[in-house]
């Protein structure tokens, strides 16, 4: 069974959704959720977390230089032996130095396609520039902004959505699905790899 560390910066409903799916859902049996972490130590995500009995960390982050900062979670890491790491809603960009003490096994999630749009307010910007479907993508993260491989993405129809809140709803329920489903595909083909 893999290792893997969620981090999260704010609600973590992809934390949750995946915690889910651990417990019994496409992700049984193939992953343990060795660590939540989070850059702000009052988000939300959190309390879930440590309701659900699982290993919470948090350091903050303001003010700190990301190098710093990343050099502190990298020794953070250590004792808890993860596989992967997999961004869920976590707003910080990862230094060169932590995406290298963790190549091809940091995972992160973006609600639009990434050759599209980068960075924040992907439903912003499906929404402002009234787009009939945009796509949720998931992809291994490199030393760019949403720049790397992508390993699977899933279109999100629009038609219909006049609010920026029904373009999110529509969104993350994608999101939600998807996610999991990605993780256990990939986790899946590593360890049959190994046996």
């Amino acid at each position: 069974m893999l290792r893997i560390a969620i981090f999260i910066s704010g609600r973590g409903t992809n934390m949750q959704a995946i915690t889910k799916e651990v417990n019994g859902g496409v992700l049984k049996g193939l992953c343990q959720i060795a660590l939540v972490f989070s850059n702000k130590c009052d988000a939300a995500g959190l309390t879930f977390a440590r309701q659900e009995g699982l290993p919470v960390a948090c350091i903050e982050s303001a003010g700190k230089k990301r190098t710093e900062f990343d050099k502190q979670v990298i020794e953070l890491l250590q004792p808890y032996s993860v596989d992967y790491i997999v961004l869920a809603g976590y707003m910080r960009i990862l230094s060169p130095q932590f995406i290298r003490a963790y190549p091809n096994r940091i995972i992160n999630i973006h609600p639009a396609d990434t050759r599209l749009h980068q960075g924040l307010h992907a439903y912003q910007w499906a929404f402002a520039n009234q787009l009939s479907q945009t796509a949720i993508t998931i992809h291994y993260v490199n030393e760019g902004v949403d720049t790397g491989q992508i390993i699977a993405q899933q279109t999100v129809d629009l038609t219909g959505a006049t609010t920026l809140e029904a373009v999110e709803q529509r969104g993350l329920q994608a999101e939600y699905q998807l996610y999991s489903q990605t993780l256990a595909n990939l986790f899946l083909s590593e360890l049959n790899k190994k046996q």
